[in-house]
């Protein structure tokens, strides 16, 4: 089982969509470039996020390994927003999808042409 934040570890009122879960409870969990984040890597990440961009909303759930490219959940839109870490507040976001289900099929397309 992936180790992701517990309900108190979440922000009020979110919870993680049901595709997640399923995704992930299926092994779908490392997508190469994508990897889902768990155990004290999803907590560093989510500590980090909250440091960096503090007017941000947002619940990291993976983190592309080729470059600093973490999708989160944006509570503030409920979409799935692509955050470049690391770089300047107003300048982090990259891409959105629609939900999560969105965000699975880039990841494999992603996938299917990484090297």
């Amino acid at each position: 089982m992936l180790d992701i934040l517990s309900p108190t570890e979440l922000p009020n009122g979110f919870t993680y969509p049901d595709i997640f879960i399923r995704a992930a409870e299926s092994g779908l969990t490392s997508l190469e470039p994508w990897w889902l984040l768990e155990g004290q890597n999803l907590r560093a990440r989510n500590s980090g996020l909250k440091e960096r961009f503090p007017d941000r909303a947002l619940v990291p759930f993976a983190r592309r390994e080729d470059n600093d490219d973490v999708a989160c959940w944006d509570l503030e839109n409920g979409k799935v927003c692509i955050v470049h870490d690391f770089s300047s507040p107003g300048h982090e976001e990259r891409g959105s999808f629609e939900g999560f289900a969105d965000w699975l099929r880039a990841a494999l397309e992603d996938f299917i042409v990484f090297e």
